[in-house]
């Protein structure tokens, strides 16, 4: 069984092993983790491909691209900060015509949640932001404050599968009246008080699914997603592997799809391969991943 990580970062990687298995990094590839984080799958991959082989490691948040110039120097890790979706650009700019690999790990990072200054965690009063890259786009507590009622409830039904999204939106534009929202923890607050309480105590924080849905539309994630899977093959050489791990499942559908559907690609994961229980015990966090795992046709 692999080593785990021993990088500084908060975050755990999830599916750590069925990652590597899946993709079976060899000596001398050339591998693309399209969503570096706090760095774990890109150490692991960059040392099974050895110091002849490398590792293009994009990611959009700069301070996650700051923090991996230390925690993972000494690696032949190239760092790029980037949207995975322009990785064609990116290889062009690399002179690199292919790649032998690529995954992608759509989760949010710990580090990021553990930034009280990202707004990234509701249980901290920090910005209501939730950009990933920061000078890009406009700040979450803007896009609550400027979105009708009908929109604003349109957002979080559709990007969050909530399903008291008029309830919750009516609060927020009632709150907003006497000024704009413009803390995570005071957003996390009027969501709470909005939501009606059943019997027992909840599995997710109320809050969870509206952040996730402002999350979504702040970073246009969804949009990413499927420009991605529309360039990523291109990007992989005859055999190369593409590995997709999912939080939800409006991410997991459309790699689903693209998956069974792109006649460039064959799927290897019938289901999607999930978390031991083992894993979710060690890591809470990891309970709704869902890895798939296609490869570019030879043919």
């Amino acid at each position: 069984m692999p080593d785990m990580p021993t990088s500084p970062s908060l975050h755990v990687p999830v599916l750590f092993d069925e990652v590597l298995h899946g993709l079976a990094p060899a000596p001398g590839q050339v591998l693309v983790d399209g969503t570096l984080g706090g760095g774990g799958h890109a150490r692991a991959l960059a040392q099974r491909v050895g110091p002849d082989g490398c590792v293009i490691a994009l990611d959009r948040d700069p301070a996650a691209i700051a923090a991996a110039e230390t925690r993972l120097a000494g690696l032949n890790i190239r760092l790029v900060q980037a949207n995975f979706r322009d990785l064609p650009e990116v290889l062009t700019a690399l002179d690199l015509p292919a790649v032998d690999g690529v995954l992608l790990d759509l989760g949010l990072s710990s580090d990021q949640l553990a930034d009280a200054q990202r707004g990234f965690s509701f249980s901290a009063d920090g910005p209501l932001d939730l950009r990933f890259d920061p000078t890009e786009g406009e700040p979450t507590w803007r896009l609550v404050d400027r979105l009708s009622p009908e929109n604003l409830a349109d957002l979080i039904y559709a990007y969050g599968e909530e399903r008291h999204s008029r309830r919750i939106a009516r609060a927020i534009v009632e709150r907003r009246r006497s000024g704009p929202i413009r803390t995570a923890g005071e957003l996390a607050e009027i969501i709470r008080r909005s939501v009606p309480r059943g019997p027992g105590r909840p599995r997710i924080d109320p809050a969870t699914r509206t952040f996730q849905a402002l999350r979504i539309a702040s970073n246009q994630e969804l949009k990413s997603l499927d420009i991605a899977l529309r360039r990523l093959p291109e990007c992989l050489r005859p055999g190369g592997k593409l590995a997709i791990i999912s939080f939800h499942s409006l991410e997991d559908r459309p790699v689903k799809e693209a998956f069974r559907d792109d006649p460039r690609l064959e799927a290897l994961t019938r289901k999607p391969i999930r978390p031991s229980p083992e894993e979710v015990d060690r890591n809470p966090r990891s309970r709704s991943a869902r890895l798939r795992l296609a490869a570019r046709r030879t043919e």
